[in-house]
């Protein structure tokens, strides 16, 4: 049986992934074999040598020490496109709130009758304060095509709007479902230039780090208006309150709202709703759930964003899991340790994602501790493994 800790409040679906396998959930678990988390911060956390893998239901991983992680032979999974019909919708949302002031107006509108006036006799004379334009027949640059991104730009083809998509690592399989009419940019530059509206899809890392930043905006025409429900990191706020109060950027509509930038003019500040749908909270926990489950009872890794994903079919042969430093000659140490203990490898595969890599070995009879032992002393292996035959 293997012990779930749960950090703040999981789907019961997902909870439910886990119990029937006959998992141990609970936050109060104190030697956990893995953790589901959403959105609190594991930073500061000093983990359990017990500590096998870390599940989080959502896409974003900054609330977890991804490095510190791997070096512990802890595998960090997360959710990807299992929130995505959810931010899409929001995004479609934003992008009408970019337009057409609506949170203003309805705030006026409040504000009129708490004033105690007749709002059938004011309405029509106020209305021209909020006037937009209408999106149908502008063009949208939607920057990251991974599963919200190009979903985004499909429904906003639907739209009546002219798309354009930057993503340097779009993959074949999100590639196929693009639809044909969204033009592929290679220089985001040409997005910046073209676009009237602009939608952001991208993770947060050092590499995107003020993505927005003062020379992008100079590229970009006059009134245009940004999109941000990705990471507040990705925008330079600082460049964006001068463009907003230039007039360079209309409107900025963020779900990552700050002491700074809620005091500039036109921002439409939400309070971090991209996920927040029962639906997608509990398709994240279930994805979540399901990939904690097949690495503790199986070995395989899918959705992993600091090892490789690697997979291989279940006998009923004991497995040898372990994960190590992605260096020369690792699986000749390890192999050579496995045959000078007399196993016979049945089944073997290997795969590795920058410096860190993953193996996994069948082996043809029941193993004992002290090979395992002999596997974790070789440099540069972080955790080893054993799953029991069937």
């Amino acid at each position: 049986m293997y012990n779930i800790q749960t950090m703040n409040q999981i789907d019961p679906a997902g909870v439910e992934v886990l119990t029937d396998a006959g998992f141990q959930v609970s936050a109060e678990v104190t030697d956990p074999d893995g953790i589901l988390v959403r959105s609190a911060s594991l930073h500061e956390m000093e983990f359990n040598p017990s500590l096998r893998a870390i599940a989080r239901a959502g896409a974003g991983t900054n609330n977890i020490p991804l490095d510190r992680c791997a070096q512990a032979g802890i595998v960090v999974f997360n959710s990807p496109g299992a929130n995505a019909n959810a931010v899409k919708e929001l995004t479609l949302a934003a992008l009408l709130m970019a337009s057409r002031d609506l949170v203003g107006g309805a705030a006026w509108v409040r504000e009129q009758f708490q004033a105690g006036a007749d709002l059938s006799a004011v309405v029509e004379k106020g209305k021209a304060a909020f006037v937009g334009p209408e999106i149908t027949g502008k063009t949208l640059g939607v920057v990251g095509l991974g599963a919200i991104g190009v979903l985004v730009a499909n429904a906003a083809l639907s739209l009546g709007m002219e798309v354009y998509g930057y993503d340097p690592y779009l993959s074949v399989q999100t590639a196929l479902r693009l639809d044909r009419h969204v033009h592929c940019v290679q220089d985001c530059d040409e997005l910046w230039r073209r676009a009237d509206y602009v939608t952001l899809h991208l993770p947060y890392m050092d590499a995107t780090k003020h993505t927005v930043n003062e020379r992008v905006l100079e590229l970009c025409k006059p009134g245009m208006r940004l999109v941000n429900l990705a990471r507040g990191g990705l925008v330079d706020d600082t460049a964006m309150i001068a463009a907003l109060q230039s007039g360079k950027v209309a409107r900025y509509v963020t779900d990552f709202p700050n002491n700074q930038i809620v005091q500039a003019p036109n921002v439409v500040a939400l309070p971090h709703l991209g996920a927040s749908t029962p639906e997608s909270e509990r398709n994240c926990a279930v994805m979540a759930a399901k990939e904690l489950r097949e690495y503790l009872e199986n070995g395989n890794i899918q959705n992993s964003v600091n090892f490789p994903n690697v997979s291989m079919e279940r006998g009923g042969l004991p497995r040898v899991c372990a994960l190590h430093r992605n260096i020369p000659n690792m699986l000749l140490k390890l192999t050579t340790v496995l045959s000078g203990a007399g196993f016979n490898i049945e089944h073997m595969t290997n795969k590795a994602r920058g410096e860190y890599a993953y193996t996994m070995v069948d082996l043809n009879a029941p193993v004992q501790e002290d090979s395992l032992n002999a596997l974790r002393a070789v440099e540069g292996v972080f955790r080893v493994r054993l799953i029991q035959g069937r």
